[in-house]
């Protein structure tokens, strides 16, 4: 009997690696994110729940972490962040951190080894948050894993360590003041009051949202497309508040971290995509209805019916994204469990 199951193993392995390529395939046929963020929170609660010391927890996640990665990149998504470290995790007890400092020396030099991830897909590894708060040896390592990827171009891995996004916007201002005010030519910007001479200090109104945004730890990054936070808490927990914005999707899981699974993230991204799709069609029918009104006098044929038809196919699209968004029941249908 024993000898008959081996066998089974990879053929396990041969059929879930199969139907993984397939929803690949069938995801990338539609629109796919070019940024996507992870919150990944549970760690500590996994080990509790599950009578595990705690670096066990963080371990799990962390090989959670390199699947999921591996599945985002072989789909073709660009850019990857994940919260890997917050600044308030230093008052965390020092074994916590110190442990979870262990992690991050060994992913890093995991990610960024020859023949592994960074080299399979192209990917450029790079390190935001506050240097000045990261060990020496760790940052030796940062450095040099930056400098070896540094010419990778066909995707990008960030990985937050430590970070907190108030520290990031008030980098980003002081960075952006200074090179301001550095430039005492720099042009009066327009609509300020008493715009100040070519050789005047400059207005405050030269710092513009456009400045603060490229001086971001993310400013190279393109914009986030999907965070994903897991654990049911329902909060950013002070993460990318700036690039969060209005055409951010925010998903709240209510897993725990390590628990996730490939599955699911395959559930979020193929809802994202459809919903991707119907908002797609429903601009390129809200531009045909202001082509079609604006020639409406040179307009030979069924005028009305025409409009009356983009209006009924744009109330079908917001109906479906509603029940995308608030029930699933689509997608859900559309997964296999």
């Amino acid at each position: 009997m024993t000898v008959l199951s081996l066998p089974s193993f990879p053929l396990m392995q041969y059929a879930r690696n199969l139907f993984q390529d397939l929803l690949v395939r069938v995801l990338r046929t539609g629109p796919v994110p070019r940024h996507v963020a992870f919150i990944m929170d549970g760690n500590r609660r996994f080990a509790k729940t599950n009578n595990l010391e705690l670096r066990e927890g963080h371990v799990a996640g962390t090989e959670l972490l390199l699947k999921l990665l591996e599945v985002c990149f072989r789909m073709g998504i660009n850019t990857v962040t994940i919260y890997a470290f917050s600044i308030e995790n230093f008052n965390r007890p020092k074994v916590e951190t110190d442990a979870l400092f262990d992690l991050i020396r060994n992913n890093i030099v995991v990610l960024g080894s020859k023949d592994e991830m960074a080299e399979r897909y192209g990917l450029a590894i790079k390190i935001l948050g506050n240097r000045d708060l990261i060990p020496e040896d760790i940052l030796e390592l940062i450095v040099r894993v930056e400098e070896t990827t540094k010419d990778n171009k066909r995707g990008t891995l960030n990985i937050c360590f430590p970070y907190t996004s108030r520290d990031d916007i008030a980098q980003a201002i002081q960075k952006v003041v200074t090179d301001v005010f550095a430039d005492t030519k720099q042009a009066p910007p327009p609509k300020s009051f008493g715009p100040p001479s070519s050789t005047s200090r400059p207005s405050p109104l030269h710092v513009t949202e456009k400045m603060l945004e490229k001086a971001m730890y993310t400013g190279e990054s393109p914009p986030l497309d999907i965070m994903i936070r897991t654990s049911g808490v329902t909060r950013l927990s002070d993460f990318m508040l700036w690039q969060s914005h209005k055409n951010c999707t925010l998903e709240f899981v209510d897993t725990l971290w390590p628990d996730f699974g490939v599955r699911e993230l395959y559930r979020l991204l193929l809802k994202w995509s459809y919903v991707k799709t119907l908002e797609l069609q429903r601009d390129d029918l809200i531009q045909t209805t202001k082509v079609n009104n604006s020639t409406k006098n040179d307009y030979v044929g069924n005028y009305d019916e025409e409009v009356s038809s983009h209006a009924s196919a744009l109330t079908k699209i917001s109906s479906v994204e509603k029940a995308v968004v608030h029930d699933e029941g689509i997608v859900e249908g559309i997964c296999i469990d």
